[in-house]
């Protein structure tokens, strides 16, 4: 047991490193003449506790497995992160005062171009449900040692993603996760919702099964309490903190007006000397973690990929080959939305129980997760219908930030879907996918395809979507073709004969390649092209294709007008010069219905009939 003088002198180094952490946030925030100086100075006394008392983390070693994460999910708190970095050692005040300026790592908010990062935050409501992924897979796969703390802001607390994730956390028991909740009352542009209620925040988290403990946040005493009571927990915990925004500056402490807003350099100056004037650049001591080996990933075997000669759905096929690379590969993780028995990831966890996660109708926790999981080095898909990638889509962009490697597949796309109607059909995902930096978009049309196709998709960098279709469609392809990512098929024509270009996938190119045939008895030899990968889309091909064909291109897709594998082809031929084009772009244009799947795409005016009419129209 500590003894007096023991707590003492820890209490003050404490206190000296939350001063520190206080006077840098305005250092560099003012010098940067922008930044969130107030809600840094709120945090800074929970942040000096965990650095030199709790977080175990070896800053010269950020990639090993056993050190702790800690998210700022309140992600304007950049100072402040920035400041705790310097107080570790691992950044100098030379480059602290670069915070926000071009070039500089120290980004107005942060990002993993730090190697102490673990993602971008910024975007409210998410670093907790990131958490909650890199908690479960320390606590399942990985049987790691670390802790997951997660600081929050109270004003992010109105998220739903927020109680997605206290609704998992509690769920799982994941007592190695941590949420510390700033509570300091003011948000950007006045009170939060529940201000300082403190026993409502203990009543809303303990209703999700997360063990509340009340603290002020400015005690250091009490801080310390509540991390190693939460250390030792056996359920996950929120330490709700009440503080004070702009603590330790007179004129600025619980003042509304001043979030966002850098004090001025007279403004610093003040409030310098009013938390006891500059102080040196002190470097304070950080516990590392103890020595833990991260359990083998090695691959346990090569990969016995299924083929098909009879149709079959790109979504089982999709479910099969996750199967397949489970069996090979320890690293694969997979997490759906409660739809696994339609996406068919369900395959994967007949083989992989260990590796599954039900997320359950909680798709950004979904996503966040599969971010978190891929924090620690795992491969993790992510299933759900199309449609419902749209709830979580703020988090895919902010998975791309994060420099994130996650893969998405999204099922029952299109009208093709037939009876359920166009609350279920994705119509807008491939427009929402190809417009996420250095995304990759596949839509494969046959089950050898897709299992090729989902073989890539797990070395594959940044965010990789896969559509697949509800429906079974034939098989065009045998088990020694080759679908490179970045590439496509020409599977009908090639000569000098061909009159029109045909581009298709998925779905649509089954009706492209009838509507071949029928143009075939009429003598008008066509040119089809597998557009399997949107994108990086095969832009040559398609420029050879339109060339050949008297620049008459025909692009026909199950997917609303704007944004999809049409605006991809005209932007790839764009690119490449090609002005002399006749075009006719088959897509979605009304609002679809109900009806049997043939009957959808007809009235659609996507099937057979509708593309034949379309290339005679452009041979007039």
């Amino acid at each position: 047991m500590a003894t007096v003088a023991e707590t003492g002198t820890k209490l003050d180094l404490y206190r000296e490193l939350a001063r520190q952490l206080r006077i840098d946030s305005i250092r560099c925030s003012t010098a940067a003449a922008s930044g969130h100086p107030t809600s840094s100075l709120s945090a800074a006394d929970l942040i000096a506790v965990l650095l030199a008392g709790h977080l175990r983390y070896d800053f010269g070693q950020p990639d090993n497995p056993a050190n702790d994460h800690l998210i700022f999910s309140k992600g304007h708190a950049s100072p402040l992160v920035y400041a705790m970095f310097k107080a570790a050692g691992a950044i100098n005040d030379d480059e602290l005062m670069t915070f926000r300026k071009l070039g500089s790592r120290l980004e107005g908010h942060p990002t993993p171009i730090l190697p102490w990062v673990d993602v971008a935050t910024g975007s409210l409501g998410q670093g907790l449900p990131i958490g909650v992924g890199i908690a479960l897979a320390g606590k399942r796969p990985l049987d790691a040692p670390y802790h997951v703390w997660v600081l929050v802001g109270d004003s992010e607390t109105a998220e739903g993603s927020v109680w997605e994730a206290f609704d998992h956390a509690g769920h799982e028991g994941l007592s190695n996760l941590t949420a510390i909740v700033d509570v300091n009352r003011l948000g950007q542009r006045g009170p939060t919702e529940l201000e300082w209620d403190m026993g409502a925040y203990a009543a809303r988290v303990r209703a999700f099964g997360i063990d509340p403990i009340v603290i002020d946040g400015h005690d250091l005493a009490e801080i310390d309490d509540a991390y190693a009571r939460a250390r030792a927990a056996e359920r996950p915990t929120a330490v709700l903190a009440r503080t004070v925004k702009g603590k330790g500056v007179s004129f600025i402490e619980n003042k509304e007006g001043w979030h966002g807003k850098a004090l001025d350099p007279d403004q610093a100056k003040q409030a310098i000397a009013e938390l006891g004037g500059e102080t040196r650049s002190r470097t304070f001591p950080v516990a590392k973690p103890e020595r833990w080996e991260r359990p083998s990933m090695q691959r346990t075997g090569s990969l016995a990929l299924r083929t098909y000669t009879e149709p079959i759905a790109t979504r089982k096929a999709y479910g099969e080959a996750l199967a397949a690379l489970g069996a090979a590969r320890k690293d694969v993780v997979v997490l759906d939305a409660e739809v696994s028995n339609s996406t068919h990831a369900e395959d994967f966890k007949k083989t992989a129980p260990e590796r599954f996660f039900e997320m359950y109708i909680a798709e950004q926790q979904m996503v966040a997760a599969a971010v978190g999981m891929q924090v620690v080095d795992l491969v993790p898909f992510a299933s759900t219908f199309a449609a419902f990638f749209t709830r979580a889509y703020d988090f895919i962009r902010m998975a791309a930030i994060s420099r994130a490697q996650i893969r998405l597949a999204g099922s029952h796309a299109g009208v093709s879907i037939g009876e359920d109607g166009p609350s279920q059909m994705g119509l807008e995902d491939l427009a929402m996918m190809r417009a996420v930096h250095g995304s990759t978009v596949l839509y494969p049309s046959d089950g050898n395809q897709t299992a090729k196709l989902v073989a890539q998709m797990a070395d594959r960098d940044g965010i990789t979507y896969l559509r697949t279709t509800r429906e079974k469609t034939p098989i065009i392809y045998d088990k020694g073709e080759s679908f490179p990512i970045g590439g496509s098929k020409v599977v009908r024509g090639g000569s000098n004969k061909d009159r029109a270009t045909i581009v298709a996938a998925g779905i649509t190119l089954h009706e492209a390649l009838k509507a071949v045939d029928v143009l075939a008895h009429e003598d008008i030899p066509v040119r089809v092209i597998d557009l399997y990968t949107v994108k990086p889309i095969d832009g040559d091909t398609l420029a050879d294709a339109a060339r050949a064909t008297g620049g008459r291109v025909v692009v026909v897709e199950d997917h609303w007008a704007e944004g999809g594998i049409g605006d991809a082809v005209l932007a790839a031929l764009a690119e490449r010069g090609f002005r002399d084009l006749r075009y006719k772009h088959l897509a979605v244009r009304k609002m679809p219905g109900s009806g049997k799947p043939a009957e959808m795409l007809d009235d659609a005016g996507l099937s057979t009939v509708h593309i034949v009419r379309a290339v005679k129209a452009l041979l007039g």
